[in-house]
């Protein structure tokens, strides 16, 4: 009985032992290993690089200035998450839920972000060049000074969006919904928006040089002071357009005339 007693107490005694020695690796757990392992939502400046987050719920995430290259967050909700300056270079965020997400200076360049849920997200002076972003939704986004230099932003929902001094050259915006969206400023040179829809938006002294324009609605716009050479608006509708101070230099009208 006292063999058994003494077993047992060594029994113990071994497992404490264990136990303690565990202690200061569970203490030395980093930010990255208590996101990773779910036991926390912040991660700011953490390297996750090539992470698989695929149809997590991440709403909230604290990730500012993390390293997010190469991450899966395919359907993932990241609702009111923090990725101010993060760097989300080449992620795959198709189909994901960002709604109210602070983006603000964060680097999407070659991003995925089809399908992407992005209303009221703040993208201020992000970049987001070479990004996939067909029929993602940014209605009420702010973009200011945003680049989307060459981005496929092709039946995606800008409606009210804020783009002021947003660099859009060269991307696709066909048949896009910008009505009432602020472009004050934007360059949007060689940029296709064939069929978009900016109707009541505000174009005042933006950049259109060389646009095709083909077949999209202008209905009220403010094109004051813009840059329409070479611009083509065949086909579209102008009807009440503000077009006061606006540069013309081989623009092609509606009605297939060229002006002057």
């Amino acid at each position: 009985m006292a063999k058994l007693r003494a077993k047992r107490i060594r029994s113990v005694y071994v497992a404490a032992t264990i136990a303690v020695a565990l202690l200061p690796a569970i203490a030395q757990a980093g930010p990255r290993e208590d996101f990773l392992a779910e036991r926390t939502r912040a991660c700011e400046r953490c390297d996750l690089s090539g992470s698989n987050f695929k149809r997590q719920d991440l709403a909230g995430a604290d990730l500012a200035g993390a390293n997010l290259r190469d991450v899966n967050f395919h359907d993932a909700n990241l609702a009111g998450a923090r990725l101010a300056g993060a760097d989300l270079t080449g992620a795959n965020l198709n189909k994901a839920d960002l709604r109210r997400a602070d983006l603000a200076g964060a680097n999407l360049h070659e991003a995925m972000l089809y399908a992407a849920d992005l209303d009221g997200a703040g993208l201020a002076g992000a970049d987001l060049s070479n990004a996939l972003m067909g029929t993602a939704h940014f209605t009420r986004s702010d973009l200011t000074k945003a680049i989307l230099r060459n981005v496929d932003l092709r039946k995606a929902r800008l409606a009210d969006a804020i783009l002021l001094g947003a660099d859009l050259s060269m991307a696709a915006l066909d048949f896009a919904v910008l009505r009432g969206a602020k472009l004050d400023g934007a360059l949007l040179t060689d940029t296709r928006m064939i069929g978009a829809e900016f109707g009541e938006a505000s174009l005042v002294g933006a950049d259109l040089a060389d646009a095709d324009a083909s077949g999209a609605n202008f209905r009220e716009a403010d094109l004051s002071r813009a840059n329409l050479a070479g611009t083509s608006f065949r086909k579209g509708d102008m009807y009440d357009a503000v077009l006061d101070q606006a540069i013309f230099r081989n623009t092609t009208m509606p009605d297939g005339t060229s002006r002057p």
